[in-house]
């Protein structure tokens, strides 16, 4: 029988839409982090995210990815509404 092309470690579908949720949402966070004025800030933000996405960069457990991925998204959320309101 022939051997498989996939990598052992192959991501299933699901696993594989979770991972580009997950990097978009970084992208996302990072681009929105650009636009906080103080350059300060703009660091202390940028290294939290990073660090935060690093120390969960090996999380198998599907339900604690979900569970970051919302909470994630809320920041995200808390940052935009800030920065949108510091333009007003």
């Amino acid at each position: 029988m022939a051997a498989s092309r996939l990598p052992r470690a192959a991501l299933s579908l699901k696993q594989y839409l979770q991972r580009q949720k997950v990097l978009g949402l970084y992208r996302s966070m990072l681009r929105t982090i650009r636009q906080v004025p103080d350059e300060a800030d703009r660091k202390y933000l940028r290294d939290w995210a990073r660090d935060e996405f690093q120390r969960n960069k090996n999380a198998n457990d599907q339900d604690a990815i979900r569970m970051m991925i919302t909470q994630a998204s809320k920041h995200l959320e808390e940052l935009q509404k800030s920065l949108a309101l510091a333009q007003s």
